[in-house]
């Protein structure tokens, strides 16, 4: 028979620590989602899926269009 221990005390420290993890994940995905860092990735992704005979664009390509694009159509951007 084997008896294992708890203490009652690390079950919520683990919870608020996982709960801490998961928050910081969540800001971590927001701030690279916001400031572009998956762009050429998620491109890549969708021009796969949509275009799989075809190769994308370089990831020097990507970026260079997307400010030419900007600079045509600067939108509601601060810079």
């Amino acid at each position: 028979m084997v008896i294992q221990h708890t203490d009652a005390s690390s079950t919520p420290l683990r919870a608020l620590l996982g709960a801490a993890a998961r928050v910081g994940r969540g800001i971590r995905w927001y701030m690279t989602t916001l400031m572009g860092d998956t762009a050429y990735a998620t491109y890549v992704a969708h021009h796969r899926r949509h275009h799989p005979d075809e190769d994308p664009m370089t990831e020097r390509q990507f970026w260079r269009q997307r400010m030419d694009d900007q600079d045509r159509n600067p939108g509601a951007r601060c810079c």
